[in-house]
């Protein structure tokens, strides 16, 4: 056992670490590492793009990390100044520590880590997990967020039970009860678009390593999304068993109708990891950050 708040032993942490320098691998250019101090915990932060390019915060998803997330990001790495952080109680690499989700302690950490890196005000792009936190930062502290770019969010809709159990859960729960590469592949197929095979080994292991989260964030309320000052983008996937696609735009539409929103075909809550899918998404966000 360890005293762990995310991690099943200290072999597990070491382990998904070194899948944290795996992804870093794949990045054509080396970022540099910063080292944060906050009140909320040491936290990492990869920084990569051109020194004088306009400046982008990069939150990443569940069990993930800023290594994971950049090489997903296209030319968004040659256009920008991007800021990847490791979100706490989420990247191996930043504090061992989870943070309450309702009292505010994201948000608050979101903008000590703005204040860390010198960013008076910048844009933010958040990803399912690190979409939640980057909501939550808008909502908390709408004079430190240009703009807010969003890609399959949590907080904002989910699934009902009997659907995500049909969706998703019933997968998870053989694949966790009676392991076996064909029920780890089935499961996988309910949450990436395509199985790219690191991918599928990295969270087959993260599964393994990490000790579940089982809190779901909690959905901002009307009110709250309406507190958002600054343009807003959404990318939801047609095809998501956490967050249905569909419900989701409708609900950014009402609560934020001048919202920019987009419905990613075909797509689960993990999108395509393929060339094609990268660049989209880099001219995508790029076209909304330069609006």
């Amino acid at each position: 056992m360890t005293d762990s708040a995310m991690f099943v032993s200290e072999e597990k942490r070491a382990r998904m670490i070194d899948w944290c320098e795996r992804f870093r691998a794949r990045l054509d250019v080396a970022p540099e590492i910063r080292q944060l101090e906050t009140s909320f915990g040491a936290t990492r932060v990869l920084v990569t793009g051109p020194e004088k390019a306009p400046p982008l915060l990069v939150l990443h998803g569940m069990m993930a990390s800023a290594a994971h997330i950049l090489p997903e990001l296209g030319s968004l790495t040659r256009t920008r100044r991007v800021y990847a952080v490791d979100v706490l109680g989420q990247s191996p690499c930043s504090e061992d520590r989870r943070l309450d989700l309702e009292d505010g302690s994201y948000a608050r950490w979101a903008v000590e880590v703005m204040d860390a890196l010198d960013l008076e005000k910048v844009p933010i792009f958040g990803i399912s997990w690190g979409g939640f936190v980057a909501c939550r930062a808008a909502i908390a502290a709408p004079d430190r967020v240009e703009q807010l770019a969003l890609m399959v969010p949590a907080g904002l809709v989910k699934n009902g039970l009997w659907a995500g159990m049909r969706d998703a859960g019933w997968a998870f729960m053989t694949y966790k009860m009676f392991p076996s590469e064909a029920r780890r592949d089935r499961f996988m197929r309910t949450l990436f678009t395509t199985l790219d095979p690191e991918w599928v080994a990295f969270i087959d292991d993260a599964f393994r390593s990490f000790k579940m989260d089982i809190r779901i964030p909690p959905i901002a309320t009307p009110a709250e999304l309406a507190s958002i000052q600054c343009p807003v983008l959404v990318l939801a996937a047609e095809r998501d068993a956490s967050f249905p696609g569909a419900a989701m735009l409708a609900r950014v539409k009402s609560c934020l109708p001048a919202a920019e929103v987009e419905l990613i075909e075909g797509a689960k809550h993990c999108p395509a990891f393929t060339p094609e899918f990268r660049e989209w998404l880099a001219r995508r966000i790029g076209r909304f950050l330069d609006a």
